[in-house]
């Protein structure tokens, strides 16, 4: 959807609303040809039900009269071919406007999902995923009346009752004059009935991304929850959102009922006065019996499409509704829209350096101050202190997930902030401490990374990692399924999947956030053993709180309240007998 993808906008034109005029422009227009044969469609479908009507008059008025068989054969044919025409012709729009309607929704997700996927990180921490899927997925569904239902009842329908209205004029004209004064009335009502609903069901969109960001949550931790008795506390916040969301839907209801019964009541007005005066002109021999049939008939064809119009105009006030959240999205600024960052690395060797960088979450509140370090190519740089000192924070920073409020972060000399991402993220390598495995088999995780790599690149990183320790052991091998987020897995032997991830992307600079944390003694040996592996010829920064595991780093940084107060090897720390000293001896006594 082309008008979505613009710069980043400022709070106030983030709350502007996608008139039809946009939607137009943007959807229907660039798919001109299928809608033109799709409005040829609509015309002579709408002709083929006057048919009928038309047909009516002449049985009553020529046909019944004459009795004559040979014109009621032909009346017959007449009808049923124009009934045939009718059923064609709608299976035609179904096949061409619905359809492309579908697959416009498809690849509307496909855009959404992948601008999505473009916002950094920040924007993830500040919005629940289930919330996200609910845009992508719920937003833009409403497209399909854009261009598929919704415009065929209104395009079809305001054909069919401008045609019938000039049919009515011509049968009499006071009759259909006083048949418009209660339309004129329920057209006004529901002209101020939709600017009503409009913003209700902008609304809705945010409630039901809320519900559903809290149902995913709640799933995902559905042990949590079974653990802590707590599945009273979560059933009463998820009735509370969806009752929110009940009121919601509840106030929509009340202006289409209140749409739906003044056209009631007004149609019932209008056509009671309808018999009245027919009778009256049929009375004095003014209207013939078929005349007045005929009239009735078209004129039921002129209101219906009007009746429709509540249906017609939810639905399109729906589909503006989610394009306004959805423009919302498209209109954010991607992570790498930046036009600075336009050095592409080559050859990266791996050489990073922090020059006095702070880094806030908030502003005016940095949780790190004037960090400098050097980690020379293929050197190890491990971080140690207590937790919440801003050790992952910096891992972030060197990761590019994050961006120093000042200072300058260089990889091989150049500024972090000016080098295009995809071409740095190519050379790095991540494992977390909750390392992030998706539902499926041992196998497919660990090619993630290369989903091309080769059986002999695969299992060289299934034993440098010694996955095939545990694997050997399962029936199925690495074709073994994990479930969600590797649930059938230990902590022990996730980690170690995360680590063959990593090993066969064969990154030149790695990040070890916790990497032997979840590890018990026994495979914390064998993962030692294969980060020795990880890690050579590499530029790692290895956040650890087993002190144990980095004794062999080329230096240590000391991090406490977002500032490195010691750095050095093991043994000058441990000289030193300051922080690094006290938190080693104290694990040592453990």
């Amino acid at each position: 959807m082309q008008h979505l993808k613009q710069p980043a906008i400022n709070k106030k034109e983030s709350n502007r609303k996608v008139t039809i005029g946009q939607a137009f422009k943007t959807i229907i227009w660039p798919r001109r040809n299928l809608v033109f044969i799709g409005l040829i469609l609509i015309v002579i479908r709408s002709l083929a039900g006057l048919i009928l009507p038309w047909q009516s008059k002449v049985l009553l008025d020529e046909v019944v009269p004459s009795k004559d068989l040979s014109k009621v054969y032909a009346l017959v044919a007449i009808v049923l071919s124009a009934i045939l025409v009718q059923a064609v012709t709608s299976f035609a729009l179904t096949r061409i406007l619905s359809v492309q309607a579908q697959y416009l929704i498809s690849e509307l997700r496909a855009q959404v999902q992948k601008k999505v996927l473009s916002l950094p990180i920040s924007f993830f921490d500040n919005n629940k995923s289930g919330a996200l899927v609910s845009r992508i997925m719920s937003d833009v569904e409403g497209v399909r009346n854009l261009i598929g239902t919704g415009l065929v009842q209104l395009v079809g329908g305001s054909f069919t009752a401008i045609v019938s209205l000039v049919i009515l004029i011509k049968l009499n004209a006071w009759m259909t004059l006083f048949v418009f004064v209660p339309i004129s009335i329920f057209g006004y009502i529901a002209l101020r009935a939709f600017k009503y609903i409009r913003p209700i069901f902008r609304k809705r969109g945010k409630i039901n991304a809320e519900v559903k960001g809290r149902l995913t949550e709640t799933l995902a931790g559905v042990r949590v929850i079974k653990a802590f008795n707590a599945e009273n506390q979560e059933n009463e916040v998820f009735e509370k959102g969806v009752n929110k969301l009940y009121q919601n839907v509840k106030k929509s209801l009340t202006a289409t009922a209140l749409m739906t019964s003044s056209s009631t009541f007004l149609i019932g007005v209008a056509t009671t006065g309808i018999m009245g005066i027919g009778g009256y002109y049929m009375m004095q021999a003014e209207m013939t019996t078929g005349d007045f049939l005929f009239f009735t008939l078209i004129l039921g064809f002129m209101i219906a499409p009007i009746v429709q119009m509540s249906n017609i105009g939810s639905q399109l006030t729906e589909a503006l509704a989610g394009l306004d959240r959805t423009e919302e999205l498209m209109n954010m600024a991607a992570e790498a829209d930046n036009e600075d960052r336009n050095i592409i690395l080559k050859n990266l060797e791996g050489h990073i350096e922090f020059k006095e960088v702070y880094f806030a979450y908030a502003t005016d509140k940095d949780v790190i101050h004037n960090i400098s370090f050097k980690a020379p190519a293929g050197s190890v740089t491990a971080l140690v202190g207590s937790s919440g000192s801003g050790k992952s924070t910096i891992a972030s920073l060197s990761a590019t997930f994050l961006n120093p409020r000042s200072g300058t972060i260089t990889i091989d000399g150049n500024d972090l902030s000016k080098v295009n991402l995809e071409s740095y993220r190519q050379y790095l390598g991540v494992v977390l401490q909750d390392e992030f495995l998706f539902e499926g088999t041992i196998r497919e995780n660990i090619m993630f990374p290369k989903p091309s790599a080769s059986e002999e690149e695969l299992q060289n990183a299934v034993k440098a990692a010694f996955v095939n320790e545990f694997t050997n052991r399962f029936e199925n091998g690495l074709e073994t399924l994990i479930g969600e987020r590797g649930v059938k897995l230990s902590g022990g032997q996730r980690q170690r999947l995360a680590i063959a991830r990593a090993i066969l992307a064969n990154p030149k600079i790695i990040i070890l956030d916790e990497a032997t944390s979840n590890l018990d003694t026994e495979s914390e040996a064998l993962i030692q053993k294969s980060l020795g592996e990880l890690v050579k010829n590499r530029t790692t920064i290895v956040i650890a709180h087993r002190l144990s595991t980095i004794r062999k780093a080329d230096q240590i940084l000391v991090v406490e309240a977002g500032r490195i107060v010691e750095r050095g090897t093991h043994e000058e720390l441990i000289k030193l007998n300051g922080r690094y000293y006290d938190l080693y001896t104290y694990q040592a006594k453990i």
